[in-house]
């Protein structure tokens, strides 16, 4: 069972004892991604979570943080969303104290030397580069922009080269202290631990944090009456799409009918339409469809990898397993097996203490409010054929669909008139 201690200044601390293992994982979460970011400074939540990593007043250099990890065969990471940035170390549970330590020392205390800076911006542009050139991540930059455009929502993550390029330390000051602060950080130890010890040194590592209230982000504005299409030409072997609709934010009760109707159609390789492109009609490699809910967004997309000559015949027959399945309600051995693949998925999901970490501190950095494993069960449990749809019904239709391709295409023409339902 979990324990969840909210401090005056509004730092809050989860803990998540695990009785059968012998690790212990500190993750904390910093309320702040790209959505938080303005148009001059996009990227800066990605870069200043690799700055961190390079050096602080307590360790001033890179080998100062990573070395004392390696020495015990413990690591460490992080990762920057739209929404929040987050600094996890797992190791042997008799190591808390070195993890604390560090994870609240490079979080709290990143000296921002500017030579590093002009070091690690090469670093995040070529990054960038390397997402560019993968048309299999790439597809999902594109796919975000065609559906949100020139705001916060519809830029990518990682930032655009010539800002990169432009960012200077002031920048980062600023940045961390309008953001990393008391009310907007979340710290998550799960494992082999006693919470109470936990609770004490966790207070006692943070307690310089900033109290300011930190800034919040714009809310996203979503305005769509007509299918769009966004291709990008690249010379490649392989086509890969992106076909999907606007549909719920983390909030809306009808996700997860969603995540249920994502499941029937995409969600293993039992599915409607992995059986059908890959395994009627041998014209794509990967398929999947997937239910994305964030705080004021929603979307549902089925994305694939697949034969160029084939392009136009694979979409129409995406479109058409939604129409499919917005007009014929499903049977009860499809919707249980949908529902048995979530709940197996949760399961497996939760198995160690950096997932379980991730599982509660998810929850709470964006919901302020923790279900338990069996709570979602339950919920995706009570989704009925009803349900499945009536979202069909409601997010299927013509005006809501969108479609992003990378390929051999130099224009959308061949595209414009396939997005029918």
């Amino acid at each position: 069972m979990y324990k969840k201690t909210v401090l005056p200044n509004g730092l809050r601390i989860l803990t998540v004892p695990m009785a059968n293992t012998k690790t212990v994982t500190v993750l904390v979460l910093v309320a702040t991604g790209s959505k938080y970011e303005t148009k001059n400074i996009n990227g800066i939540s990605h870069f200043l979570e690799h700055m961190t990593f390079k050096g602080t007043k307590k360790r001033p250099t890179p080998l100062a943080i990573s070395e004392p990890l390696d020495r015990i065969g413990g690591y460490q990471n992080a990762f920057t969303s739209q929404e929040y940035t987050g600094y996890y170390s797992k190791a042997n549970y008799k190591h808390l104290n070195l993890l604390l330590d560090i994870i609240s020392d490079i979080t709290l205390s990143p000296k921002f030397d500017q030579k590093e800076i002009d070091k690690e911006r090469g670093v995040i542009i070529e990054e960038i580069n390397m997402y560019k050139d993968s048309p299999i991540r790439n597809i999902e930059d594109m796919w975000i922009e065609l559906l949100y455009g020139d705001q916060p929502a519809g830029w990518d993550t990682a930032g655009k080269k010539e800002i990169i390029a432009k960012l200077q330390r002031n920048d980062f000051v600023k940045y961390h202290n309008d953001h990393y602060v008391a009310s907007k950080t979340l710290i998550v130890v799960s494992g082999k631990i006693n919470s109470d010890d936990v609770f004490k040194k966790a207070k006692n590592l943070f307690k310089t944090i900033s109290d300011a209230f930190g800034k919040n982000k714009l809310p996203t504005k979503e305005s769509q009456n007509k299918p769009q299409i966004k291709t990008f030409y690249k010379k490649t072997d392989q086509t890969h799409i992106a076909v999907g609709v606007r549909s719920y934010d983390i909030f809306d009760k009808r996700r997860y009918a969603a995540d249920v109707l994502a499941t029937i159609l995409g969600g293993g390789m039992s599915s409607r339409l992995f059986r059908l492109l890959r395994g009627k009609m041998g014209a794509a490699y990967y398929v999947r469809t997937i239910s994305d809910e964030s705080t004021d967004t929603g979307n549902l997309a089925t994305w694939a990898g697949i034969d160029n000559r084939r392009a136009s015949e694979i979409i129409e027959a995406i479109l058409g397993e939604y129409k499919k399945i917005r007009e014929i309600k499903i049977g009860k051995s499809e919707l249980d097996k949908a529902k048995e693949h979530l709940e197996g998925g949760l399961i497996l999901g939760i198995e160690t203490s950096d997932e379980l970490a991730s599982f509660y501190g998810f929850q709470e950095i964006l919901k302020k409010e923790i279900l338990q494993p069996e709570d979602i069960i339950k919920k995706i449990r009570a989704v009925t054929a009803d349900d499945i749809l009536e979202v069909a019904k409601d997010i299927f239709r013509p005006e809501k669909l969108n479609l992003a391709v990378i390929g051999p295409f130099k224009d959308k023409k061949p595209f414009v008139n396939l997005l029918k339902i």
